[in-house]
């Protein structure tokens, strides 16, 4: 384990986890812009989440010790994830565990978490919450397992470390066939995966469209912080795969000096994709739940696709 790329893990948990609110505040920045109103400021997750943490935090009656786990699970999943995965350097000292299918596990876990703590409270909108986010949860897993394995077959390894590196010594594959389907489908499914537009509208509170806020409703005080911190960091993470599996370019090696770039070129990436999710949002209306699984399907197609693509035109 070298010292530098303990370093790099710590920075890289570090920069989600403090970026992740201004992610989402700059994202709500972009639509507001957009819709002609002035926003607020790209801190306020920040000071919503100090607010949130000053205040008592209170259980429904009849839950057991799932519903005050389930915000912990989730939050301490994702800081794994982030350690895990090449978001600023691919000599991680938990490189190891970087594999395809222990991430999707990881994700799985925090979900089926927070769909438990939604069942635990008794409730017609948290069942209602947790029955629509397993539904598309069982679209979303596999996807992003057969889109990241398409591009593991030309590397040979499920470790994402390895695909990272692969790509920038081989910079064409990014622009191969199987790169651009895998890249549509991955992102389809991290939009649904993150309860965006058109799968889920974070902002509604409407009992007829709501996913991920039915599951949280009964949650406040520093468990809703611990939720919506989560969540942001999820999405922080899942933008940065995106970016980072297919334009791997100012990622750190074992190079202590190049840390610093390797960070701030990660949050330029994920900033511009942010900001693409947040402007295509004001387009798009939320799709009705029943038409989401189909848009989860055609994304499960293109990954096939993109695994047929793979062995076909690279070969075994």
């Amino acid at each position: 384990m070298s010292g530098a790329g303990a370093v790099g893990a710590a920075a890289q948990v570090a920069l989600v986890a403090a970026g992740a609110p201004v992610l989402v505040g700059a994202m709500r920045q972009v639509r507001a812009r957009l819709e002609g109103r002035a926003g607020a400021d790209v801190l306020q997750p920040w000071r919503d989440l100090r607010k949130l943490l000053r205040k008592e935090a209170i259980a429904p009656d009849g839950t057991g010790p799932l519903f005050r786990l389930a915000p912990l699970v989730l939050a301490g999943s994702a800081l794994v994830i982030a350690a895990v995965i090449p978001i600023a350097t691919t000599a991680s000292p938990l490189d190891g565990a970087a594999d395809l299918f222990a991430v999707a596990a990881l994700l799985a876990l925090g979900t089926v978490a927070l769909a438990l703590a939604g069942l635990d409270t008794g409730t017609a909108f948290g069942g209602m919450g947790a029955s629509r986010e397993m539904t598309v949860m069982a679209l979303v897993e596999p996807t992003i397992l057969v889109s990241i394995f398409a591009l593991s077959v030309p590397v040979g390894s499920t470790n994402l470390g390895a695909i990272v590196t692969s790509t920038l010594h081989e910079p064409q594959r990014a622009a191969s066939p199987a790169s651009v389907l895998a890249a549509v489908a991955l992102a389809v499914v991290a939009i649904a995966e993150t309860g965006r537009i058109p799968v889920d509208n974070p902002s509604t509170h409407l009992e007829l469209t709501m996913v991920h806020e039915a599951m949280v409703l009964e949650y406040a005080g520093p468990d809703l912080a611990l939720v919506e911190w989560a969540s942001a960091m999820r999405l922080t993470i899942l933008l940065g795969l995106v970016a980072n599996l297919f334009a791997p370019w100012g990622i750190a090696g074992a190079s202590l000096a190049m840390l610093p770039v390797a960070l701030i070129a990660f949050a330029a990436k994920v900033a511009v994709l942010g900001g693409a999710l947040a402007a295509g949002e004001v387009f798009m209306a939320k799709l009705r739940m029943f038409r989401v699984p189909e848009l989860l399907a055609g994304s499960f197609v293109l990954a096939l696709l993109a695994v047929a693509a793979s062995y076909f035109l690279v070969g075994p």
